[in-house]
């Protein structure tokens, strides 16, 4: 039960609590240039929960077997950036045989997941918070499920502002931060929770 608990908390805080771009401030270049519109904001989500997933499980692999064993600890960071751009190839490649549209949608986005720093800030985070390999893989998957909260309710919020009336020095990304920075005095919220 106490293991369970612990998986709990940790989904909890680094979903909503420790939220990886209202909180932390990962991962803001997509969050800001591909939340115009939901679907295709709900997508980059879905790539980014798979890349967080796949990346921070090997990540935690390569770091406890490879790594740690040959004395090379410090070699993670250029490690973990290989594992992050050889998956987001592969999601690339799988979605542009798939989804030709959704490609094409996503756009010079889908290969920015290779730089986004909140994929490599989980890997990261994981070995430093000193994770095991379930803890880890938790922590990925809600992390990029609170990427993707977060990117679903911009990009939601930025459709109905485009139908309302915006003062003329607010239109355009100042009025996006304004919302970015309002969600995230929002979520500081739920810092209580764990």
């Amino acid at each position: 039960m106490e293991v369970n608990m612990n998986l709990i908390i940790i989904a909890i805080s680094a979903a909503l609590v420790n939220n990886v771009v209202l909180s932390q401030f990962l991962g803001l270049c997509p969050f800001l240039g591909v939340s115009k519109q939901t679907k295709t904001a709900a997508s980059m989500g879905v790539a980014v929960i798979f890349v967080i997933a796949i990346s921070s499980a090997c990540s935690n692999l390569i770091y406890k077997f490879i790594l740690i064993p040959t004395g090379m600890e410090y070699l993670q960071t250029i490690v973990f950036i290989l594992v992050i751009a050889a998956l987001v190839q592969f999601v690339e490649m799988f979605l542009k045989k798939s989804s030709p549209a959704l490609y094409s949608a996503l756009g010079v986005y889908l290969p920015l997941i290779t730089t986004n720093c909140a994929v490599l800030g989980v890997a990261l985070n994981s070995v430093s918070y000193g994770y095991n390999f379930i803890e880890t893989v938790v922590y990925g998957v809600s992390t990029a499920i609170g990427f993707t909260i977060a990117i679903v309710l911009m990009a939601g919020i930025r459709e109905r502002i485009a139908d309302n009336d915006v003062p003329e020095s607010f239109k355009g990304m100042p009025i996006v931060l304004l919302t970015a920075g309002l969600m995230s005095i929002a979520f500081v919220g739920f810092s209580g929770l764990v």
